[in-house]
């Protein structure tokens, strides 16, 4: 990370994020740093053989997960883009330009993902945000293909990483400059003040959503009140776990590549029903294990 200026975050921060919801750290990371995890991102789809193809969707997940996708909490696993296949089965186009992620544990199991995960200045910046025991227990790489990178519906984070209480936060890191037109992301200003709206749990060997309360939200369109997070390439972002923001596809030449961590509450209690499970000797960690 950028070693201007002190770590951790300013008064003025903190109210910017309470107040939003949402926050934008730009400079925070170096660009050569952010060079390092796309060329690691890249040497690890070189490397995937898919023995199984698993294709990540928003759309209804609760019917398009599988085994893959549920034992990949503790693991590094490589999921499609929904419009990467041809009719017969093949790919449209390279692999490299046909994965929409890679999850769940590269801040875990990939050494260079490990090192930038856990650095001082971000551990300092989480201190901040109220955790008393943060675990980092989620992490992705998210590649935003040119011409078929998938829209990712509105949704609030603690749908998927449940505490009780509430505990998640989202650290997104733009390894690329994330325009309207290339599908940066999207949020409702505010809006973490409102309740959890679903659950997204395990059912047996699938997953279903559960309603929790059934407050309407804005009708999601690229203009107000949603606002675009519009930020350039190095910068880190912010969300609060209950925050609903969401982004469009990806129809331009730009891909653009993130990296995304979500960190919860130790303190707090862990459901056994969430989708992510870790094996017992795989637990989450902090920043400083």
């Amino acid at each position: 990370m950028s070693s201007a200026g002190p770590p951790g975050l300013t008064d003025a921060e903190r109210a910017r994020f309470e107040r939003d919801g949402f926050l934008a750290l730009e400079g925070f990371v170096l660009p050569a740093q952010c060079d390092a995890l796309r060329e690691r991102a890249a040497e690890l789809v070189e490397r995937f053989e898919p023995a199984e193809v698993s294709i990540f969707s928003t759309k209804d997940q609760a019917r398009s997960t599988d085994a893959y996708f549920l034992g990949s909490g503790d693991a590094i696993r490589f999921f499609f883009e929904e419009e990467a296949f041809l009719p017969d089965g093949s790919l449209r186009q390279a692999k490299a330009s046909s994965i929409n992620k890679i999850g769940h544990a590269l801040h875990d199991l990939d050494p260079v993902f490990a090192r930038f995960s856990r650095s001082p200045a971000l551990a300092s910046v989480v201190s901040g945000l109220g955790l008393s025991r943060p675990l980092l227990l989620q992490s992705m790489y998210i590649f935003k293909n040119p011409f078929i990178g998938g829209d990712v519906g509105c949704h609030q984070d603690a749908t998927f990483l449940y505490t009780e209480p509430l505990s998640v936060v989202g650290l997104w890191f733009a390894l690329e400059d994330a325009t309207v037109d290339n599908g940066c992301m999207w949020a409702l200003p505010g809006g973490h003040r409102g309740p959890l709206r679903r659950r997204f749990v395990r059912d047996g060997d699938g997953t279903r959503m559960i309603a929790m309360d059934d407050t309407p939200l804005p009708a999601v369109a690229p203009r107000a009140p949603y606002a675009p997070i519009e930020v350039p390439k190095g910068t880190l972002v912010l969300l609060h776990g209950l925050l609903p923001h969401w982004s469009g596809a990806n129809r331009s030449e730009r891909s653009r590549h993130a990296y995304a961590m979500h960190v919860v509450d130790g303190a707090c209690r862990y459901p056994d029903d969430n989708w992510l499970q870790r094996a017992p000797d795989r637990p989450a960690r902090g920043f400083d294990t």
